[in-house]
């Protein structure tokens, strides 16, 4: 037993995230680009994510800031070479990143593409294969034009979806020899952040709770019609969705708190339920009629959805949270896009987000089980504060001792029975972090000499972790 062996082995990035080159070659603005620096406390996630008009129009006002880290990101627009390089020297199979909407389209309303942005993925891609690597493209993560947002307020408006699509296209004309596609990240975040998952201003919603559903409807609208112009352009192809494993536990053994956590675990699951069987579950669309939901919904959006459904499901999982009918007596942790009760029985980060290997055993089992679709973990890493020494070394064990007990749990799900397609590390080279925006919160296995204002030489280092992931690949996971 254990993992198969074409096993996927690799990492993960977003564009916004690690490009920089912010307004080279005609990209336009992204919401990422107004993502400012924050000073918040690390739980603080929903301060970490607020954004207003005012706020907007500041950061366009300000192209010269340096409070805008993700504007910068590590330069991989220029050093792709060098980091791929160094990714293939880990031995991937696959690398996840995303395609940059603005770098394509500028305002996402263009008709053609822009020939730069083009000409730099076509590289990007040609370096991979260079090296056997397999992409695995991300079509929306946290990037969508700023141009959208601040006009229609993002996708609360359904004109987005044929910009989107346009957008897909031309990225499956393009690049027809990429096999593994992602329509949008983290899907189910929209309710949790609507400005960077979905563009929605909140100060231009008069119901944001109604503009946060009808923004996700469109989204699975977008996703099914992408997901049916891939396969018929890419016969080949594998499209997939991916969620936010947010797994939860009840906080105690009564009756009402297990209440609790079944129903957050149901919330967590509505995105992936409707991208994988293609209708909204009757537990949702009650939900709905309870909060006054009204969503404009077409039979011809619902037939689209019900008729290209995903091939597979990736998810992100980092942590587990506990919850309970009362939350007042429960200690509040921060996690991956989310507050929530700290499991006293866990360890946790330097960012507080606790450390629950099982809890990914358990996620496999428990999203192989309901939808009986092949599985890829899309996400799963430790941010931490890592110290360079003076030879260049980082000696990052707790790194590995996180991946290592991960990894022993991912095989037990498949000995378990589990189809697992493949395993991406978010993130295999330090990166801007997609909520408070430093780069003091370092996840790679290579380091990346920058500071949280950009100050540093941009060179690479390897971790220690960079030679036991090595190994890993090497052994297809039989070297722990």
């Amino acid at each position: 037993m254990g993992f198969r062996k074409d096993f996927l082995w690799g990492g993960a990035v977003a564009a916004n995230q690690v490009e920089g080159a912010w307004n080279v070659d005609g990209k336009g603005l992204s919401v990422a680009d107004v993502a400012r620096l924050k000073t918040t406390a690390r739980n603080n996630y929903r301060q970490q994510v607020a954004i207003n008009s005012s706020e907007i129009s500041k950061a366009i006002a300000d192209p010269t800031s340096n409070n805008y880290p993700k504007r910068r990101g590590i330069d991989m627009y220029h050093h792709f070479q060098e980091d791929i390089k160094l990714f293939a020297g880990m031995g991937f199979k696959v690398f996840r990143f995303s395609i940059a909407w603005t770098r394509l389209f500028p305002t996402g309303e263009e008709k053609t593409p822009n020939a730069a942005g083009l000409h730099y993925y076509h590289r990007f891609i040609a370096e991979l294969r260079k090296y056997h690597i397999e992409p695995l493209i991300t079509l929306s993560h946290y990037e969508m034009p700023l141009s959208l947002a601040v006009k229609y307020n993002g996708w609360a408006n359904k004109r987005v979806i044929d910009d989107f699509v346009r957008f897909a296209q031309v990225c499956f004309d393009n690049f027809p020899e990429v096999k593994y596609w992602l329509t949008f990240n983290e899907i189910d975040s929209v309710t949790r952040h609507p400005f960077t998952s979905a563009g929605i201003v909140p100060d231009k919603s008069n119901n944001l709770l109604q503009d946060e559903f009808q923004a996700l409807h469109n989204q699975f609208v977008a996703s099914s019609m992408v997901t049916k112009l891939c396969h018929q352009m890419i016969p080949h192809s594998m499209i997939g969705c991916m969620l936010t494993k947010l797994t939860t536990y009840p906080a105690t053994a009564k009756p009402i708190d297990i209440l609790a956590a079944f129903n957050k675990n149901t919330m967590n699951y509505f995105c992936s339920d409707v991208q994988v069987k293609g209708y909204y579950p009757p537990l949702i669309r009650q939900y709905f009629k309870h909060n006054s939901i009204h969503l404009d919904v077409t039979k011809r959006e619902l037939a689209l959805i019900a008729n290209n459904t995903v091939d597979f499901v990736s998810f992100s999982y980092y942590m587990s949270l506990l919850t309970a009918s009362d939350k007042s007596g429960l200690e509040l942790t921060s996690g991956n896009t989310i507050v929530g009760g700290k499991n006293p029985y866990l360890p946790t980060t330097d960012w507080g987000w606790t450390i629950d290997p099982v809890g990914l055993r358990l996620s496999l089992l428990q999203l192989f089980d309901r939808y009986h679709k092949p599985l890829f973990v899309a996400e799963n890493g430790v941010g931490a504060t890592d110290q360079l020494n003076s030879d260049g070394s980082i000696n990052d064990e707790y790194r590995i001792n996180y991946f290592r007990q991960h990894f022993r749990e991912m095989k037990k799900a498949v000995n378990n029975g589990v189809d697992l397609l493949g395993y991406t590390s978010w993130a295999p080279i330090d990166l801007v972090s997609a909520s408070t925006s430093q780069m003091s919160k370092r996840y790679g296995f290579i380091y990346v000499d920058l500071d949280d204002h950009g100050r540093g030489t941009n060179k690479r280092y390897k971790k220690d972790s960079y030679y036991w992931y090595r190994d890993v690949i090497l052994s297809n996971g039989e070297k722990l």
